[in-house]
């Protein structure tokens, strides 16, 4: 740890309590994070995770100092959902060639969409099919895994599949709280007679003539979606690791599964330290969902107005977000997404002409708050009081603090006031402000008022003050909405 660095505190899904993270080896944290499936450009809820964890990388970063902290987030390219969309999508072109198509434009959609969202490059980005099979550098590979399961009475072949045994591990299901009886007692059991158990899950697949596959062991196929984060994640973090991340809805059954494909394959005790999940987003109230209509992608909201008519800035969605706390639901609507604009004009304007400097680092009180598991809106309240201090006469300290601690958060110091999206200085405002300081000097009161009256009406808000040197009267303007 860097020293002054605060004691970080995390959630952890495994134990259902909040515990001091101690890393495995202080010289190289390691956290993995299930990326995106990518048949599709990615839904407004898949940029929840990416956001949340991008924040606990660069708390990370600081704390442990950025060279030994090591972030793997893997793209899934290989799956049944990207089958059907290139099959869909390009009729007329063999299924491999189609996959490529689909797969590469998603994944180049998705890098662009988390870097307009304000999130750093992981470490590395695995892609699954590059995984699947023995490796010339030795890094661990699907196929292995999948034959050490079996040599160690973990899986079995039936009815073409691999599968694995639930019941082979006896406390599968510690994650989710599940219990093995309970699952097994409410599994359809006619529809997988081949089956040992209800409960078990494809380890690996057959692939038709016209489907993707490998040659494998157990023939032509491909691997199952679980067992391909159990190749990624020790292939770049080893064994055990300290961190493993994703959404809710992954607990049960792909972190579940993914816990015992790993603990079993490499006779450890664990897999990650520690598992954390982000909670349900609804948009506006309401499941997202395309029947509703309401399902909406990271690049609608950043390209095409699809929520109140505008497009967002990268990082009013970031804020949006990071609004909640990240094990909370969140009710994605316009209203949060103003709210989250308003107030990210606000310490902008506050942080604006502070000077950069590479000596300055986030401030302290910021980062303890995101050290209790990402408690950002204690975080939001500081960054509150330093933009107050900052708006002070005497503030470039705290402007300077501030734009830092901004930097750090995934911010622009000035993104909304000079991207040429609406927020640079307009004109009207300009020549309103000076009309009304003429009036003011002028000593036209009712004018001077009435100028006021009719900004605040546009959302502007009038600060006044004296230049200290020359005892002139100044006047700063802000958004409030």
């Amino acid at each position: 740890m860097t020293s002054g660095s605060p004691q970080l505190s995390l959630y952890n899904t495994l134990t259902r309590k909040k515990e001091p993270f101690v890393p495995i080896d202080a010289g190289n944290v390691r956290m993995y994070v299930c990326g995106p499936t990518v048949y599709d450009f990615a839904h407004i809820g898949n940029a929840r995770p990416v956001i949340v964890f991008d924040l606990l990388f660069r708390l990370l970063r600081h704390v442990y100092g950025a060279e030994h902290v090591t972030y793997v987030r893997n793209i899934t390219d290989v799956d049944d959902k990207i089958n059907a969309r290139a099959a869909r999508d390009f009729p007329d072109l063999p299924l491999n060639e189609a996959i490529r198509r689909v797969t590469e434009k998603t994944a180049r959609q998705f890098a662009a969409d988390v870097k307009a969202l304000g999130s750093l490059e992981p470490t590395y980005q695995p892609r699954a099919t590059d995984f699947v099979l023995p490796r010339p550098d030795g890094k661990p590979d699907m196929v292995t895994l999948i034959a050490t399961l079996i040599e160690r009475g973990h899986a079995y072949v039936a009815g073409g599949e691999v599968l694995f045994d639930v019941t082979s591990m006896p406390d599968y299901g510690a994650l989710s709280g599940r219990n093995l009886e309970d699952n097994l007692a409410g599994a359809r059991i006619a529809v997988d007679a081949h089956k040992k158990n209800p409960a078990d899950f494809v380890l690996w697949k057959q692939s038709s003539a016209e489907e993707p596959g490998w040659d494998s062991p157990w023939g032509r196929g491909r691997p199952g979606w679980h067992i391909e984060c159990s190749a990624m994640s020790a292939a770049y973090l080893g064994d055990v690791f300290d961190i493993h991340g994703g959404g809710l809805d992954l607990i049960f059954p792909h972190h579940e599964n993914e816990i015992a494909q790993s603990r079993c394959a490499h006779g450890t005790h664990e897999m990650a330290r520690v598992w954390m999940h982000n909670g349900f987003l609804q948009v506006e109230g309401q499941k997202m969902s395309k029947s509703l209509g309401n399902f909406v992608t990271i690049n609608d909201l950043l390209e095409t107005g699809a929520m109140g008519g505008q497009a967002w800035h990268g990082d009013v969605l970031r804020l949006a977000m990071l609004m909640t706390h990240y094990r909370e639901p969140i009710d994605f609507s316009v209203k949060r997404l103003e709210e989250a604009q308003s107030k990210l004009v606000d310490w902008q304007r506050a942080a604006r002409d502070g000077q950069s400097t590479e000596d300055i680092g986030p401030d302290a009180s910021v980062v303890e708050m995101l050290a209790d598991d990402l408690n950002f809106h204690r975080a939001s309240v500081a960054l509150d009081a330093i933009a107050r201090q900052a708006n002070r006469e005497d503030g470039q300290a705290a402007k300077q603090a501030l734009g830092a601690t901004l930097e750090f958060l995934g911010f622009g110091r000035d993104t909304l006031l000079t991207s040429g999206d609406g927020w640079e200085e307009p004109p009207h405002i300009a020549a309103a402000v000076a009309a009304r300081l003429a009036a003011l000097n002028g000593k036209d009161f009712a004018e001077a008022d009435r100028i006021r009256n009719e900004l605040a009406e546009q959302g502007i808000a009038l600060m006044d003050s004296k230049d200290p040197e020359t005892g002139e009267r100044r006047t700063k303007w802000e958004v409030k909405r």
